[in-house]
């Protein structure tokens, strides 16, 4: 399938050609045409559709579950189990007296904690995006976090930030929801 470039190629090919015969097509006919003849339904369906991996890719990616570096698993537990809400999906040790490898999870997002000491290092940050901060910010209130809700890195974003009990940050992040006719948001957070 023809990228976009290819597709606005074809476009200005298609008015420059009209054009001769005194025929006038404003680019945007000119894209919604080309867009009509390669299948789709107009320019927006077509510019979405090669944004995606292509079908014959054998890669695809699935999940990005990050390691967070713990020393004490009490600790680790009073945090994430009793204070944020995730549950323990599973425990791991090599042998009984070695450090501890976790999953915990809430509402589909997955954090792996980790006494090992090669696997992360403590001072990590993550986002993980939901929707209801309001809600959360609430039920971490009544379990006696003092943590605040602040604007985002970007327009329309709020973020609940906490500090796990080893110099993680992890960010609770919510968007607005898209305006009619806006893009989704995107940002990249400069370091600090």
């Amino acid at each position: 399938m023809p990228d976009t470039h290819d597709a606005k190629r074809m476009a200005r090919a298609l008015r420059e050609a009209l054009a001769a015969r005194s025929v006038t097509l404003t680019h945007s006919q000119s894209l919604e045409l080309i867009a009509q003849t390669l299948g789709h339904a107009d320019w927006n369906t077509l510019a979405a559709a090669a944004e995606k991996p292509a079908a014959s890719d054998p890669v695809a990616f699935q999940d990005v579950i990050p390691i967070l570096r713990i020393f004490d698993v009490e600790k680790a537990k009073a945090f994430y189990i009793d204070l944020l809400g995730f549950q323990v999906d599973w425990e791991h040790r090599f042998e009984p007296d070695l450090p501890l490898f976790m999953q915990v999870s809430r509402g589909g997002q997955r954090l792996h904690l980790s006494e090992h000491h090669g696997d992360a290092t403590p001072g990590a940050s993550v986002y993980l995006y939901l929707t209801g901060i309001d809600a959360l910010h609430a039920e971490l209130t009544a379990r006696g976090s003092h943590a605040h809700i602040e604007p985002g890195p970007v327009p329309n974003m709020r973020v609940l930030v906490l500090w796990d009990p080893f110099a993680n940050r992890i960010r609770f992040a919510e968007r607005a929801p898209a305006q009619s006719g806006q893009p989704p948001e995107r940002h990249v957070v400069a370091a600090r």
